[in-house]
């Protein structure tokens, strides 16, 4: 009976993992899978839809294949044009949107005097509402707001914030900055909690300067927190500031604010024209994407030179 009983422990000891070693395996998989369900039912498949009812047709030719007719449309449409060069104006503004939290984030985290007030004065227009800001803004910039009235007080006149094509796009862009750089401020400030203090530490007893430790010291240890702000806030001033325009310019003067965004709801709200809408926001997509990606890329190789 002993024989018989040690014969079957060694036969249970040699026993290959078998479903235990395969379950294992599978666990991640598994953990994974309602995740990736819910980003391929909500989003890659509705995004997959609307590049292909972009080439299709609208009104008469509603539903009917009709090539890259849209997109050729697109590129002789100034307002389009426009809205894409307003883009190219973002992208190069998107490093001072990222600086302004950036720096005010060091120096709540050098606990400058009345660092903690700061800290919730910074983000409380995040929590506000773009309509309240834009009419906030309104208010403030318009030709006898109390803006010009204060220039005019010290001898600099009227300035028409919102009604002049060059200055207007610079303008709501700066509203919009003001408005959401709380948010991209607490993701820095979460990024410094990871900053290693001794480093800091010995840069102040080596004598550095405050320039030369946010240089050497601040923004090499947070190369993947200024990446993740960089993207995130290209974002936002891609897609999140039509209720700004909205309220500020509705695309004015002389459409000089534009950007895909607008310009997609203009299609698909008011002219009743999806397929072209649908053509838009694809070019919107592919901008989003190869800018996103040519960012990552310079900061990850600016990060390898530091």
């Amino acid at each position: 009976m002993k024989q018989r009983e040690s014969r079957g422990g060694a036969h249970t000891a040699a026993r290959p993992p078998g479903r235990g070693a395969r379950a294992e395996r599978l666990a991640p998989y598994v953990l994974v899978a309602p995740a990736v369900l819910i980003i391929v039912v909500l989003r890659l498949w509705p995004l997959v839809l609307g590049v292909n009812f972009s080439f299709t047709g609208d009104d008469e030719l509603n539903g009917a294949p009709v090539g890259l007719s849209n997109y050729l449309e697109l590129a002789g449409d100034p307002l389009f044009r426009t809205s894409l060069g307003n883009v190219g104006l973002l992208v190069l503004l998107l490093p001072v949107a990222v600086a302004i939290p950036g720096l005010l984030a060091t120096f709540i985290y050098l606990r400058v005097p009345g660092h903690r007030v700061y800290r919730s004065v910074y983000f409380f227009p995040a929590v506000l509402s773009p309509v309240i800001v834009g009419a906030i803004f309104n208010l403030m910039l318009g030709f006898d707001g109390p803006l010009n009235a204060a220039l005019g007080a010290i001898g600099v006149g009227p300035v028409d914030w919102l009604g002049d094509p060059r200055i207007a796009m610079f303008t709501v862009v700066g509203v919009h900055i003001w408005a959401t750089f709380g948010m991209a401020l607490v993701v820095f400030l979460a990024g410094f909690s990871t900053l290693d203090a001794a480093l800091l530490d010995a840069a102040r007893v080596d004598g550095a300067s405050l320039r030369q430790i946010i240089w050497h010291v601040i923004i090499p240890s947070l190369t993947r927190t200024i990446q993740f702000v960089f993207v995130t806030t290209m974002i936002g001033m891609l897609t999140s500031m039509f209720g700004l325009l909205f309220i500020m310019t509705s695309g004015g003067p002389e459409g000089s604010t534009y950007l895909p965004e607008f310009y997609i709801w203009h299609q698909q709200g008011q002219m009743n024209r999806p397929a072209l809408a649908s053509a838009a926001s694809t070019v919107l997509f592919v901008v989003m994407l190869v800018a996103g990606l040519l960012q990552i890329t310079l900061l990850r190789r600016a990060g390898r030179q530091d």
